[in-house]
């Protein structure tokens, strides 16, 4: 392997047989038969969407598109791209009316807490469809977005069950093409869709394709940091991928419990077997 050039090319049938497989076993043994999906017009909803309807029928798909004002009509056409191929259920539910009084009420809010208000918003409509729906909410954040924090506590990165969490962004892309999700979506440059000209790798400072290997490094193959630079990576890209990840941490686990008794969840009682099973 080469490490500035590590190969992230996945077996994509196999992780569609994977993928799908989760989905089913993780949605019928809690008793329910169907998913509900933000789908946001970007390549990890669609990607999410199309392996809960090859998991569990179209049918049993409910895909909601969840508009601000500012969102684009790219977002929502390529959202109906895939709710037309699937033949999923759907729903458009415009958020304007919900977080804008809010944001009218607090003068010189920021578009990053706007943002965060939005994704909270929408999570808070999938959850109720859920309930009227159903079925359990799909998770849609990618490994890279996890590991760097790029989502919102309680937002978008909430879920039920995530069948695409341990996938790279350039994996999603593999896995999106060999799964025919249309290639308008899999080629735009990715976007939360928050605010107008917004995108990741604008956030971020930085490209998936630059980032992916050197997570993968650190992550996969447990590189140090320094074992990175070694590498040809250059030092302060590494230290301030580090650093996010090292600051996210908190956005990856449940909130921590103080722990008195003798055995406390999340650090002694971890699993349903600790309760008599």
């Amino acid at each position: 392997m080469n490490p500035k050039h590590p190969d992230l090319t996945i077996n994509t049938d196999l992780a569609r047989q994977i993928l799908t497989g989760f989905i089913h076993s993780e949605v019928t043994r809690t008793g329910f038969t169907k998913a509900v999906i933000g789908l946001s017009g970007g390549i990890d909803s669609a990607l999410s969407c199309f392996l809960a309807a090859e998991a569990l029928g179209p049918a049993n798909v409910l895909a909601v598109r969840m508009p601000y004002k500012s969102s684009s009509q790219d977002s929502l056409d390529h959202a109906q791209q895939v709710i037309d191929k699937l033949g999923v259920a759907s729903l458009t539910i415009p958020i304007t009316p919900m977080v804008q009084p809010y944001l009218d009420a607090n003068e010189g809010i920021s578009s990053f807490r706007a943002g965060n208000i939005m994704a909270r918003q929408r999570m808070i409509v999938l959850y109720d469809q859920s309930a009227v729906f159903g079925g359990l909410v799909i998770g849609t954040s990618n490994k890279t977005e996890i590991l760097l924090g790029y989502s919102t506590l309680w937002g978008d990165s909430a879920s039920a069950l995530n069948p695409i969490g341990d996938l790279y962004k350039t994996q999603i892309r593999q896995l999106s093409r060999a799964m025919g999700v249309p290639e308008a979506i899999v080629a735009k440059p990715p976007t939360a869709d928050l605010w107008l000209g917004q995108t990741d790798e604008k956030e971020l400072g930085f490209t998936y394709a630059d980032v992916d290997p050197l997570l993968y490094l650190l992550v996969d193959e447990r590189y140090t940091p320094q074992e990175c630079v070694d590498a040809g990576y250059e030092e302060g890209f590494v230290n301030k991928v580090v650093d996010r990840i090292r600051r996210n941490q908190f956005k990856r686990i449940l909130p921590p419990i103080a722990k008195l008794g003798q055995r406390t969840i999340g650090y002694d009682f971890l699993y349903l077997r600790d309760w008599g099973t």
